[in-house]
């Protein structure tokens, strides 16, 4: 059985960090995608990063420069550094699971965690 599970969440001044992590358990971490995402009230989820073992890193615009993605492959788990927060980053964040088509896409993303919260206050 293929699960995620995020930690790391938790409430933080503008400014500062949290780093997020996402265990996966119930396969191989050999060819996958793993993509953080993050859902705010009233908004549509968005994609903020991904890693995969096929096309390296993406990281959304609003993102690129604060976010870091990374994985050790060894531990099943990937991992969001998320430095210099802003308000605007304030949502409930996931990771999900690409295991079929292993590229950071539109496509394919199968399983999901439950989310941790992130709130970044001024």
């Amino acid at each position: 059985e293929v699960q995620l599970v995020e930690s790391g969440g938790g409430l933080v001044q503008a400014g500062g960090s949290l780093r997020l992590s996402c265990a996966a358990s119930g396969f191989t971490f050999d060819d996958y995608a793993i993509g953080w995402f993050r859902q705010a009230p009233g908004k549509e989820r968005e994609g903020v990063a991904c890693i995969s073992s096929s096309d390296g890193r993406y990281y959304v615009d609003s993102v690129k420069g604060r976010f870091t993605i990374s994985s050790d492959n060894a531990k099943n788990t990937v991992y969001l550094q998320m430095n210099s927060l802003k308000p605007e980053d304030t949502a409930v964040y996931y990771c999900a699971a690409d295991l079929t088509h292993h590229v950071c896409s539109g496509y394919g993303w199968d399983y999901w965690g439950k989310g941790t919260l992130v709130t970044v206050s001024s």
